[in-house]
């Protein structure tokens, strides 16, 4: 386990799943009745924002815990995926209010930014081709067959 190995892309996605977190613990919208939160008002967009603070952390946890670089390419595949279906999903909270909900609070704007940051790091990390990161393969190379066999 090495926290070297953490780039600029696995600590900005990182940074949005604890946007996203805080995100959904603050209000979202304010209407007559009172503050309204994310866990009262969106239905299937708070399971797109978990699964996008859970695809960044396996992000940064696979790319922190893997000797070879396969499963956090993986990681960050998926991390982008659903990085992008979160920021949809945030986006369209932002313009389709719940009913009489006049006003947007910080959570709103907050799980954007979470769920945008979520999506640019795990972009970045999959663009980050640095071979340092990993140590070289001390497989010897084979040797050539015959020419005339």
């Amino acid at each position: 386990m090495s926290l070297r190995r953490l780039r600029a892309g696995e600590l900005i996605a990182l940074a949005g799943a604890a946007c996203l977190i805080a995100a959904l613990t603050r209000p979202w919208y304010e209407s007559p009745q009172g503050n309204l939160s994310a866990w009262a008002t969106f239905g299937l967009a708070v399971a797109l924002l978990i699964l996008a603070a859970a695809g960044a952390l396996a992000l940064v946890l696979a790319t922190v815990t893997e000797r070879s670089p396969a499963l956090p390419v993986a990681a960050a595949v998926w991390s982008t995926a659903l990085g992008f279906l979160g920021t949809i999903a945030a986006a369209v909270r932002l313009v389709e209010r719940p009913e009489h909900a006049f006003a947007l609070c910080a959570g709103a704007w907050l799980g954007l930014a979470g769920a945008v940051l979520v999506f640019v790091g795990s972009w970045q990390s999959m663009r980050d081709e640095r071979p340092g990161l990993y140590p070289p393969d001390a497989t010897p190379p084979r040797e050539a067959p015959p020419a005339g066999a």
